[in-house]
């Protein structure tokens, strides 16, 4: 009877620090240039040493459940994640027009758009649970494009960015980056046409970049994300494949650059 009770009491020990070791997530209010923004942080709270962060940057919606979804996805996976406001004052919609013009705010300013994502970046250093000398960022759509002009500002803290089906702007003539790019593309993404595509590997290969592009076919923009075909809009459709396998990639090359 003492053996049973003694595996008992074990058992009920293992599955209380099952149940309490989950993903948590904190709210943290921060600012750029006067204009408020809130990130949210994720982290496997079972894990006490510091990890590699990762932030991750929104679509043109802003902030959403989408977006956060994939912040706790690489808690899970063992990283510190820091899904990073661009727009502030809580922005998030779901009409294409409202979300353009919040776009197109942004990105008219490329210092000012690089400098938003550098301090959400920023935000993700500052944590006690991020070994800062690893560092990557990946982004979807608007974000995709946002990560990529992270590494065009020529900032060495990233050992890494992963654009998912983003906006693909190209590097300026004369551009030193100093991080490792991966851009995942649907291949029937009509927002993001061949010239556009040819453009960006051109100014790539002529940055001497470390860089790799992976087309899917017959996937169009935004075929990560499961809600896709919500929004009303005939380019918008999720790809399950191109989903998964670019997922997969994703942490191949973070291994790779996180050793």
């Amino acid at each position: 009877m003492k053996k049973i009770s003694l595996l008992a009491i074990a058992s009920l020990s293992l599955l209380a620090t099952s149940v309490s070791a989950a993903v948590k997530s904190e709210a943290v209010e921060y600012e750029y240039e006067g204009t408020k923004l809130t990130g949210y942080l994720y982290y496997d709270d079972a894990k006490t040493d510091k990890r590699p962060g990762v932030m991750v940057v929104h679509e043109w919606w802003g902030l959403n459940d989408y977006a956060k979804k994939r912040a706790e996805m690489l808690a899970e996976l063992g990283y510190v994640a820091f899904a990073a406001d661009m727009y502030g004052d809580n922005k998030v919609t779901d009409k294409p027009d409202q979300a353009r013009e919040w776009m197109t705010e942004v990105t008219s300013d490329v210092d000012a758009w690089r400098g938003t994502a550098l301090a959400g970046l920023e935000q993700l250093k500052k944590s006690d649970k991020v070994d800062a000398e690893k560092l990557a960022a990946v982004g979807y759509c608007f974000g995709g494009g946002t990560i990529l002009q992270t590494a065009y500002s020529g900032t060495s803290d990233l050992d890494g960015v992963v654009s998912f089906h983003g906006s693909l702007p190209s590097a300026p003539d004369g551009t030193e980056i100093n991080t490792k790019v991966l851009a995942f593309h649907g291949n029937a993404d009509a927002m993001v046409p061949a010239d556009t595509v040819n453009k960006f590997e051109a100014q790539m290969e002529k940055s001497g970049a470390d860089w790799q592009f992976v087309a899917y076919g017959g996937a169009r923009h935004a075929f990560t994300n499961p809600d896709a075909g919500k929004y009303g809009v005939e380019n918008l459709k999720y790809d399950e494949k191109a989903d998964k396998r670019s997922w997969a990639e994703m942490q191949d090359f973070f291994e790779e650059i996180f050793k």
